[in-house]
């Protein structure tokens, strides 16, 4: 049976564990980037939807929406300081799990265009913000589960 790597040159040897080493680590590089990526869309779509809320009524507009401004705050901090913390992925998992919670919460009741909001003016843009919100906070979420995982598998080492 021949020797692993195509023959005992162990300069070959070296080289093919380098670059397995290195395709590791930018699949880890990239999960980040499309995690910080979809995390900014969430945050983005988030604002959309409560910019839509106030102006059809269903926030009152003062200052209790600033709760939600210090939310996107803090999941934006989190989303920013991403690199390998495992506080900041705790963040954006539950920033997510909320953003993926929206579309749900206005499909319970009435349904995503009730009665109240079904003439207003802007709704295909409040309904499509809702879906693509629920969207990318899901992949979101998945993406922060997988780098905690990730996460936890390197200390463990």
């Amino acid at each position: 049976m021949p020797p692993p790597f195509g023959g005992a040159n162990p300069l070959f040897v070296a080289s093919r564990l380098f670059e397995c080493a290195r395709a590791a680590s930018m699949l880890r590089m990239t999960q980040n980037a499309i995690l910080v990526v979809t995390s900014l869309l969430t945050i983005l779509l988030s604002s959309f939807h409560l910019a839509d809320d106030v102006v059809h009524g269903f926030e009152p507009g003062g200052p209790s929406n600033y709760t939600g401004v210090m939310i996107m705050a803090v999941y934006l901090f989190a989303t920013l300081m991403l690199a390998e913390r495992r506080w900041a992925h705790v963040i954006v998992l539950i920033g997510s799990i909320g953003g993926a919670g929206v579309p749900y919460l206005h499909m319970m009741g009435k349904g995503l265009v009730g009665p109240r909001i079904a003439n207003a003016s802007g709704v295909f843009f409040w309904v499509w913000t809702l879906l693509a919100l629920g969207v990318t906070a899901s992949v979101s979420a998945v993406l922060a589960a997988r780098g905690l995982w990730s996460l936890r598998r390197s200390q463990s080492r």
